[in-house]
């Protein structure tokens, strides 16, 4: 009668629940637990399911002195890594003392938790080398180079170079920050693509000849509208032409190709296709899911010595997320880089 009433109780708990008897054997699961352990674990001895040091261990001494623990499992369920908070207390039961283990799902915590330390993490590692040029420069212009105009200006101009790029990176900080405050509300403004990439290639044009680059904008034959924010789509236009420029290489052609709307497969619906394509390299295969994540780069010393913060890609990802469109990674060694972007035309 008791196991009975306790397998009715914890059938009808949603989090996975195990119970481990007197004799270190499992009594009773529910249907979350068998999918977590895919096993019909029933009167097998309870490590033969759990089989982690921390969880048998901890198993192991509620059952000697009754005392409700946590503990911490690690599962994998298709093919991602799981973290389980388990909670580990004492039942007594008509054979004697066993205990109840209760599973919380917390893969989304730690997965937050690490994300953190590593945004803290490369921030810091962003900063500390622009910060320590500078100190380095001011101990010597204030020291060796106080009386050497040359090197002194010299020092100058490195030291505006550092600062520009720290500038740069808070810049894109804030930009990521208040584009993720706004990714849940859509915008609904008209924005006129043409008018805002014929506007951009006007504003890029002298840093465009001056990297030797040709911008060719490939133009539709209407002008073509979306629901949006001008300010943000004209962020990605910016963002995507500036990669182009750097990486495309000199004496190449950056193409701006924009599609009347049209039926999509990516969306479901009407929508126009917005690309920026290189002359490049190219980007090995491995790479490119990654490219979209803050501060990776493919080469990290050609990135910073062109000016890159690393979050260029990522603030592209997250207006492209806001205004419910996608972006498209298109790249082979050698072949150069096309990236497009799909937004609804409605």
């Amino acid at each position: 009668m008791q196991m009975q009433l306790i397998n009715a109780v914890i059938a009808a708990l949603p989090m996975p629940v195990m119970l481990i008897g007197p004799t270190e054997r499992i009594e009773a699961f529910n249907p979350a637990a068998g999918q977590l352990f895919v096993s019909d674990g029933i009167g097998r001895h309870y490590i033969t399911a759990l089989r982690q040091p921390l969880m048998m261990d901890a198993v192991e001494q509620t059952l000697r002195d009754g005392q409700t623990r946590i503990s911490r499992y690690l599962g994998n369920e298709g093919g991602r890594d799981t973290t389980w908070r388990v909670n580990v207390g004492a039942a007594m039961l008509e054979a004697g003392r066993g205990v109840v283990l209760s599973f919380e799902d917390v893969t989304a915590l730690e997965e937050a938790n690490q994300m953190r330390r590593d945004f803290v993490a490369n921030v810091s590692h962003e900063l500390r080398t622009p910060l320590t040029a500078l100190m380095g420069f001011v101990e010597t212009i204030k020291g060796a180079a106080r009386d050497d105009p040359v090197a002194r200006d010299r020092f100058l101009n490195i030291m505006e170079r550092e600062a520009g790029r720290m500038a740069r990176l808070v810049a894109d900080l804030l930009s990521l920050s208040r584009v993720e405050e706004e990714e849940r509300v859509r915008p609904t403004a008209p924005v006129d693509l043409t008018g805002l990439i014929e506007a951009a290639l006007v504003a890029l044009g002298p840093a465009a000849e001056t990297a030797g680059v040709m911008l060719n904008f490939t133009r539709p034959d209407t002008p073509v509208t979306v629901p949006g924010d001008a300010g943000q789509l004209r962020q990605v236009l910016t963002n995507l032409i500036e990669n182009a420029m750097k990486y495309g290489g000199r004496d190449r052609t950056v193409t701006i190709a924009l599609t009347p709307p049209a039926d999509d497969v990516a969306l479901r619906s009407i929508g126009v296709r917005l690309s920026v394509s290189d002359q490049g390299e190219g980007i090995a295969p491995h790479h490119i899911p990654r490219l979209t994540e803050r501060f990776y780069r493919v080469d990290t010393h050609r990135s910073r010595e062109v000016g890159g913060t690393g979050l260029g890609l990522a603030i592209v990802k997250h207006i492209v997320s806001r205004h419910r469109g996608r972006l498209r990674i298109e790249s082979e060694p050698g072949q150069g880089s096309r990236f497009t972007v799909i937004l609804p035309a409605s």
